[in-house]
């Protein structure tokens, strides 16, 4: 079962990460021979390889209308309304992040600002096959949407020339999708970040995939924007001995189901609750239908770690850097000062993780292994840019001109000083 660690067990194994691609190189191999035949083959590089991997023939690949429409009609109508609130929530969260183009400095005779510019088209990657994901879409369409990309383009592998699922059809309209291309897997990576003769080159890529879907926005990552190369799911709670057994017990358990590489870490000052938390993961997981991949990560790098107060659990976490972090203690809003790293925070025992993922508003597209200390989870800022302008005048030219003049010559950049120069001779 589940390892049992002490903190400074818990600091060895799991807070010293080394940093590498992760990616086995015959994956990195494949795929990139696969970007490379995208992009000098176009469409008909993307539709050998749907044939070769999904068993997909097709010489359209866009989804019509039609399509879409037939889709919409098999959505059960709680599911749609579900989405609908969901997309709310979302919405509500993300246009308080948007930021607009301002100046930062004025004079009389000088001006320092910042434009804030939307990217002009942005691709989306949906995992399809045996599992969908509409709240893959949700997450990511509507804080672009909000930022004011033009069109979002959405690629998802279909199987064996079935219909696209309808579920994520409907997300794509409540989120604002432009088109929705039926293609899967690096070739969609490739098609667009270079572009094919159907597929219009996009600015940024973001959402979740397979190795070789990591592997290939990885490698084209410079000819576009990614988002991140997201690691396994991790979750961390921090709990003291007020907190429930089985709802912690029901946290990690629903990290746990999410892949066999998934980790799951209880930091807790408290040895009864570990003790008690174990006995829950047993009788849980033995009802999950997941069981088979949830055993493995929890018996695999996950742990239940004494601590040796609250205070440490938090140094802990912080060394840690989880993707997820759940509070639950006696006071939870408290301690919101003393979180360093971590992707999302959820407080209290009625904000699991799970909250978070689909409806709470916050996004759930969050750094992983350790890139908490660096990075942040998807946002609005994701799909700008930000461009700064400078306005001076003759004169206001004249009073900076000797300091830059003197800079200049430091450096040895004569050229740099003799443009100064020459707007005074």
């Amino acid at each position: 079962m589940v390892k049992k660690l002490t903190s400074t067990q818990f600091l060895e194994q799991f807070c010293t990460r080394k940093a590498d691609s992760g990616f086995d190189p015959e994956v990195l191999q494949s795929v990139s021979a696969i970007l490379k035949d995208v992009q000098l083959e176009g469409d008909q590089a993307v539709q050998k390889y749907t044939e070769r991997f999904d068993g997909t023939t097709t010489d359209n690949l866009i989804v019509s209308e039609v399509e879409i429409q037939e889709a919409k009609n098999k959505v059960a109508p709680e599911t749609l309304t579900a989405l609908k609130e969901a997309a709310a929530n979302i919405c509500a969260f993300h246009e308080k992040q948007v930021t607009p183009s301002r100046i930062m400095a004025a004079e009389e005779r000088k001006q320092l600002g910042q434009l804030v510019l939307p990217m002009e088209r942005i691709g989306i990657y949906v995992p399809g096959g045996k599992a969908v994901y509409p709240s893959t879409i949700l997450m990511n369409a509507i804080p672009a949407r909000l930022a004011g990309v033009k069109e979002i383009i959405m690629v998802t592998p279909v199987k064996d020339n079935e219909a696209i699922a309808p579920v994520l059809v409907a997300a794509a309209e409540i989120a604002g999708v432009d088109k929705i291309y039926k293609i899967g897997g690096a070739q969609a990576i490739g098609a667009l970040a270079y572009g094919t003769e159907t597929i219009t080159p996009v600015d940024k890529i973001v959402g979740p995939g397979n190795a070789f879907v990591a592997a290939a926005k990885m490698l084209v990552f410079g000819q576009v924007g990614i988002d991140m190369i997201a690691g396994p799911s991790e979750v961390a709670i921090i709990a003291d001995n007020a907190a429930d057994p089985a709802f912690i017990a029901a946290d990690l358990l629903a990290q746990a189901e999410h892949d066999e590489n998934a980790r799951v870490i209880l930091l807790t000052d408290s040895e009864v609750l570990i003790q008690l938390v174990e006995k829950e993961l047993e009788s849980q997981l033995e009802k999950l239908p997941r069981k088979a991949i949830a055993s493995v990560a929890i018996n695999g790098d996950s742990a239940l770690v004494l601590t040796d107060s609250v205070a440490e659990s938090f140094e802990l976490s912080n060394a840690f850097a989880p993707e997820h972090l759940e509070i639950q203690t006696a006071d939870p809003l408290s301690t919101l000062g003393k979180i360093k790293h971590a992707g999302s925070v959820f407080l209290g025992s009625y904000a699991p993780t799970a909250l978070g993922d689909y409806y709470g508003g916050t996004n759930h597209v969050l750094p992983t292994n350790g890139t908490a200390r660096f990075s942040s989870g998807l946002s609005v800022d994701d799909f700008i840019k930000k461009t700064t302008y400078t306005y001076y005048d003759k004169e206001a030219l004249q009073q900076g001109r000797m300091a830059i003049t003197q800079l200049t010559e430091e450096e040895q950049l004569t050229g740099h000083g003799d443009s100064i120069n020459i707007r005074f001779k």
